[in-house]
C-alpha cells in the first residue's frame, strides 16, 4: 500500500510538472518575442500594431495565440492553417516550446482587448 501511495504521488508530481512546462515560460517568451522581432509589426507594447489590420496581441487568450501560431506554421493550404507570407515565415522558425512561451508572454501582458462587457 505504501508503494502504491508513493507511485500515485510521483505520477501526480510528474503530471503537474508537465502541465506547468506546457503552460509556457513568460520570461522565455519575452526573450523569444524580442529575438523574432514580433514588436516590429505588432508594436513595442504588442497593443499598437503598425497597421490597423494587424492584431493586438497583448492580453489575448493564450490558447488562441498558440492556435494562431501553429496555424501559421501549417500554412494557408493545410487543414486548419493560415496563410500570410510574413507570419508564415516568422512562425515556421518557432519550436513548439517557443510557441508555448510566446503565447504565455503575450497573454500575460495588459491589453486593450475587451474580454467581457
Amino acid at each position: 500500500m505504501k508503494n502504491l501511495f508513493k507511485t500515485a504521488i510521483l505520477a501526480l508530481a510528474s503530471a503537474l510538472a508537465v502541465s506547468a512546462h506546457a503552460a509556457g515560460d513568460i520570461e522565455a517568451g519575452k526573450a523569444a518575442a524580442q529575438k523574432y522581432n514580433c514588436f516590429t509589426c505588432h508594436g513595442q507594447d504588442y497593443n499598437s500594431p503598425i497597421d490597423p489590420s494587424y492584431p493586438k496581441l497583448a492580453g489575448q487568450h493564450q490558447d488562441y495565440l498558440k492556435h494562431a501560431l501553429i496555424a501559421y506554421q501549417r500554412g494557408g493550404n493545410a487543414p486548419n492553417g493560415r496563410g500570410n507570407a510574413i507570419m508564415g515565415g516568422q512562425a515556421k522558425q518557432l519550436s513548439k516550446q517557443d510557441v508555448e512561451n510566446i503565447a504565455a508572454y503575450l497573454a500575460s501582458l495588459q491589453g486593450t482587448l475587451v474580454l467581457r462587457k
